[in-house]
């Protein structure tokens, strides 16, 4: 069964629904599938404090289905359902939804995140959002003059390792390797500072604590002959091993970088293919913020409705 529309958005959080938004009021009549996370990321978190509007903070799920509200009020047309392959070779362009149905849609605006890499810990998703968190700069202000730790060992990891010694008073990086493979420039800001202790070749194997996180255990030098299990008293535990962007059914038509983000023109939501738009975390390395996904799921939609004109259709 095919079905033709003019703008389709794939994938639902703050990207999502803000392009559904502005493409709503621009009389696009957009169809947005949310995908396998209705909401994105932002549905497992507890708190948002850092969206502008919301002086009283607002929990992850509300802020959500605000915008989800917002969008259907202008006539955004949201719906369950997942694009499990495409065909972006000649507009108009080919969605599957589901294995089964088959979209026809003149412009595409992909949102569908970046999913974040977890050790794979049973404790990780019994703590999550009570002392688990793979964002430092989203969730970082709740562990001020705390002790909290920080898994990882590249640029990353040292990044959010400095920026919680700004806010904690004391910051583990736990690092598997007997080295941290971070550039230069990074490693050095972590050296320097007084509130970081580095902890290499320690592995994360446990997570404490009576409803959130008090304590991790660690195991040092695995597998040698001085193997050491070690604890420490943390209040928040970061991941910082990276993310891995949902490009996966787009990478044989639209060009990403070697970890998978989603290149677009600099300054621009336009990808290689002519009136396929990315915004939010897919093609975003950098930010990944609530706010910035939403500044460019606007732009994708205002650049689909500029597309649409041009071409007449």
């Amino acid at each position: 069964m095919n079905e033709k529309v003019r703008c389709l958005i794939i994938g639902s959080g703050p990207a999502g629904y803000t392009a559904a938004i502005y493409a709503s009021r621009a009389n696009l009549s957009p169809v947005l599938y949310e995908g396998m996370q209705p909401g994105g990321q932002l549905t497992t978190t507890n708190e948002v404090e850092n969206f502008p509007g919301y002086p009283e903070g607002i929990t992850g799920p509300e802020l959500m289905e605000d915008l989800r509200k917002q969008a259907e009020r202008f006539g955004a047309d949201i719906r369950f359902g997942m694009a499990t392959a495409t065909d972006l070779s000649a507009a108009p362009y080919k969605v599957t939804i589901d294995g089964e149905k088959t979209i026809e849609a003149e412009t595409i605006i992909i949102s569908t995140g970046a999913t974040a890499q977890y050790l794979g810990l049973p404790d990780e998703q019994k703590y999550a959002g009570s002392g688990v968190s793979a964002c430092a700069t989203c969730d970082g202000f709740f562990y001020r003059k705390l002790v909290v730790a920080v898994v990882g060992g590249g640029d990353t990891a040292c990044e959010e390792a400095t920026y919680l010694a700004g806010l904690a008073s004391k910051v583990y990086l736990i690092v598997r390797k007997p080295a941290l493979r971070a550039s230069k420039i990074m490693q050095e800001r972590v050296f320097a500072n007084p509130k970081i202790e580095i902890l290499f070749e320690h592995e994360t194997i446990g997570l404490t604590g009576e409803g959130v996180v008090q304590g991790a255990n660690l195991v040092k030098r695995r597998g040698q002959t001085d193997e050491e299990q070690v604890h420490i008293d943390i209040d928040g535990f970061f991941l910082a091993i990276g993310h891995k962007p949902n490009s996966g059914i787009f990478k044989p038509w639209i060009e990403t970088d070697e970890v998978g983000y989603i290149k677009t023109i600099a300054g621009s939501p336009r990808t290689n293919v002519e009136g396929v738009f990315a915004s939010g975390d897919v093609a975003d390395p950098h930010y990944r913020q609530a706010i910035t996904a939403a500044g460019s799921g606007c732009q994708a939609a205002i650049e689909a409705e500029r597309y649409l004109s041009e071409k007449g259709l």
